[in-house]
């Protein structure tokens, strides 16, 4: 078995996803592990926001993952989700570090430099997520979102996520380079043959690489 570690798989929902998207979400994480689903709420009402996660997170709970809102700490709080989800650097950043240390995930998204990413390490970030999500996606992983996620991991113990690409392949190259999760968002919802059939090959290519989650 190869010394790599095994990262495990982190999803993000598509722009535009509302209520409605649960069956969908579900169906994804019916096709093997995923750690945690990040969902963000970027240009919607709160009221709108509040749907989404009140719909969401009791799917993404119930498979046992993780469910990470996007910055909203009063929204994040009624919905009982596990995590906020914000730039790093930013206001709401900060705010949810202040309101949620200790008590829920706080992660730092937006990473563009090894500055920012010390910066949001040293301010009480749980996980860095690198690679850009309101970015074009590409078939495979930025070499950006590659070469920073793979000095993170080998240096910080605060957990490092990487966005792969709109490929199932694009999990190989971050798989192999060390970083402790694997983001997918359109591999996943555009796979031809459905989430569920994404996740499943997802894992069977990290565990090819790395190895079988260990139970």
């Amino acid at each position: 078995m190869s010394a790599t570690p095994r990262p495990r798989l982190v999803l993000v929902t598509p722009p535009g996803a509302d209520a409605s998207f649960a069956p969908r979400l579900a169906e994804a994480l019916a096709g093997g592990d995923v750690a945690a689903v990040i969902v963000p709420l970027d240009g919607l009402a709160e009221a709108d926001r509040q749907a989404v996660a009140d719909a969401l997170v009791p799917v993404i709970q119930e498979a046992g993952a993780a469910a990470i809102l996007g910055a909203d700490t009063r929204v994040v709080g009624r919905a009982k989700a596990d995590g906020l989800h914000a730039e790093a650097g930013s206001e709401d950043f900060t705010d949810a570090v202040s309101a949620f240390s200790g008590k829920r995930i706080v992660g730092a998204g937006g990473v563009r430099t090894r500055d920012e990413a010390m910066a949001a390490g040293e301010a009480g970030a749980d996980y860095l997520l690198f690679g850009l999500l309101d970015a074009t996606e590409s078939p495979e992983a930025h070499p950006k979102t590659v070469a920073l996620g793979e000095w993170w991991a080998a240096l910080f113990e605060v957990p490092a996520i990487a966005l792969a690409g709109s490929d199932l392949a694009s999990v190989d190259v971050l798989a192999e380079a060390g970083v402790e999760f694997v983001a997918l968002r359109a591999a996943v919802w555009d796979c031809p043959d459905g989430p569920r059939a994404a996740v499943t090959a997802a894992n069977a290519r990290i565990d090819a690489i790395a190895g079988p989650l260990a139970d």
